[in-house]
């Protein structure tokens, strides 16, 4: 199906200040971001903004851009909005790039958006890949999540699931058929239902989690996982991994 890309990006990173700006092998990360997902299959590639610098530094380097309200209180309600700003059908596919993502995989973006294609039955996507290191398992830093027998988000958590009741050590995550997953932060929505999100009520266990897509499941609304082998490339929360990836460009050329 086609699918248009949309990057929320905005100034207010308490970890990096001003970080879709920051200069990675001379162009601004956001502009970086844009350039890995134009090498999805993409119809359109598009930055959702309420800053006008970011907005600035799209256009100079030919990167669509939408500006949006100042006041959303999170990337969802953003790309909402950015949806109706670009006349989206309904049954339109969006998948959602994290504008902090310089190394993303264009072929993750596309199986967000081919799993929205084979699901008609779901109407958010988003993608996981096995964890292997017990480390992982057990940080709420890492999102994890369980998956029913169609591959179906089940649920989301910061804590170590499913928990392996009789594991030899505590903590010691699953082995074999059901080897616990990592979350990975992309998502693939049909445009109707992305404009309905900010409608629905916060859910309790997403203000317990801190996760945003719990509400998704709160609502009774099912949310497709495609599982992949491999961990998404570095993202960009702080200054030491800012410099990760300018190593990685760097070395690139």
């Amino acid at each position: 199906m086609d699918f248009t890309v949309l990057i929320p990006a905005r100034l207010a990173s308490t970890r990096l200040p001003d970080k879709p700006l920051a200069d990675i092998a001379g162009l601004p990360m956001v502009v970086r971001v844009a350039q890995r997902a134009a090498l999805s299959r993409a119809k359109q590639v598009v930055v959702a903004t309420d800053d006008q610098r970011i907005h600035d530094a799209c256009k100079a380097h030919e990167i669509a851009c939408v500006m949006t309200r100042a006041d959303h209180p999170n990337g969802s309600d953003r790309l909402a909005e950015a949806c109706t700003l670009l006349g989206l059908d309904g049954q339109d596919a969006v998948v959602n790039v994290q504008g902090d993502e310089p190394l993303i995989d264009p072929e993750l973006i596309n199986a967000c958006a081919d799993q929205l294609a084979a699901r008609p039955d779901c109407v958010v996507s988003t993608a996981a890949h096995p964890i292997e290191a017990d480390a992982h398992f057990t940080n709420p830093n890492v999102v994890k999540v369980v998956t029913d027998i169609q591959g179906r988000a089940l649920y989301f958590s910061r804590a170590p699931i499913p928990w392996w009741r009789d594991a030899p050590t505590a903590g010691q995550p699953p082995q074999g058929a059901h080897t616990p997953l990592r979350h990975i932060g992309i998502y693939g929505y049909r445009a109707g239902f992305l404009r309905r999100y900010p409608t629905l009520a916060v859910s309790p266990l997403e203000s317990i989690e801190s996760l945003e897509q719990l509400r998704v499941l709160w609502h009774g609304e099912r949310i497709a996982v495609h599982v992949t082998q491999h961990a998404p490339g570095a993202g960009v929360d702080t200054p030491e991994d800012l410099e990760r990836v300018r190593a990685h460009f760097a070395a690139q050329k």
